[in-house]
């Protein structure tokens, strides 16, 4: 079930990707992206792979240290739970870097590769967004000038 479990994660979160990635101008896309509900269906499996492990997961986020994670991460359960996490992670993070992008008109050329390395690493991704996003200029600042 883990492994299954562990597949279906990204599965689940790749339809959203690609509407952000490949169609961000297509009126479904921004319909579909403003839901916060899309990562809830990787929420509710990071959530049973930490109900079948609660007695491991616990002690480790409660009091972590390097060896007890690690040794966490180690496991199938582990390492599936935390594939979970960053997987919805990301993907609220790029539907907020998506949102954020057009409203403040920033071009689909720029956000693509800024999206596609928040998929493939999160925070280096939210890292590139942050730092277009300082140079973005606000529909509001566009109107003064």
């Amino acid at each position: 079930m883990t492994g299954t479990l562990f597949g279906l994660t990204f599965t689940l979160a790749a339809p959203f990707w690609a509407l952000m990635i490949l169609a961000p101008s297509w009126s479904w896309t921004r319909r579909i992206i403003e839901s916060p509900l899309i990562a809830v269906p990787i929420a509710l499996i990071y959530a049973v792979l930490v109900a079948s492990e609660w007695g491991a997961i616990l002690p480790a986020v409660l009091t972590p240290s390097f060896v007890d994670v690690r040794e966490l991460l180690a496991t199938a359960t582990g390492a599936a739970a935390a594939w979970a996490h960053m997987i919805a992670f990301d993907l609220f993070v790029g539907r907020w870097s998506y949102l954020d992008s057009r409203e403040r008109r920033i071009p689909a050329v720029v956000m693509a590769p800024v999206l596609l390395l928040t998929i493939l690493l999160g925070p280096l991704g939210l890292l590139a967004y942050l730092a277009v996003r300082r140079w973005a200029v606000t529909p509001a600042e566009q109107h003064l000038g």
